[in-house]
């Protein structure tokens, strides 16, 4: 079976062919609470870094997820903070050959995904991947259910039920 077979949702009794296999938010979860009016003069947000008020530093990665039954992947695209010095050391190397040699970075879970407990300031490592790819989140051991599907995968019918729970909230 493949996630490209689709799933009858138990939520609004549609059937929906595939299952999306890359959700993630579009901001740091930081973003989000500052008013909108505020947002132009305080953040700076590209599609794959953001700055807010010029002290906290964020970057996108890659949570990847085993699927058990398929052996393809889920993936959470997700925003970690870094300190400042490591902002700026990812940033000298955006565009450098090579630069999956580089150390990962300690890094501070910053978005919200649909999980009890919430997500937010999950201690990860930021490891940066070749040019052209998004740098992966490996979260640090702990007893959340994030970090126990990276570690050991997610069943087709938890991938259903995450599914369904992001389309209907």
């Amino acid at each position: 079976m493949t996630t490209s077979s689709g799933f009858q949702c138990a939520t609004c009794g549609a059937y929906h062919t595939g299952y999306p296999m890359c959700y993630g938010p579009s901001a740091p979860e930081i973003w989000y609470t500052i008013p909108e009016a505020e947002r132009e003069a305080r953040c700076l947000l590209s599609s794959d870094q953001c700055i807010v008020d010029e002290k906290y530093f964020f970057v996108l990665g890659r949570v990847e997820i085993p699927i058990i039954e398929t052996g393809e992947e889920f993936v959470w695209l997700a925003w970690v903070s870094l300190s400042a010095e490591n902002f700026n050391r990812t940033c000298e190397l955006w565009e450098e050959e090579g630069r999956e040699s580089e150390p990962p970075y300690f890094a501070w879970f910053s978005s919200a995904l649909p999980y009890a407990p919430t997500t937010l300031h999950l201690e990860a490592i930021l490891h940066t991947r070749p040019l052209g790819e998004r740098p992966a989140i490996e979260l640090q051991e702990c007893a959340h259910p994030l970090y126990q599907f990276q570690k050991n995968g997610m069943a087709l019918a938890e991938l259903q039920a995450l599914t369904e729970r992001i389309m209907h909230g």
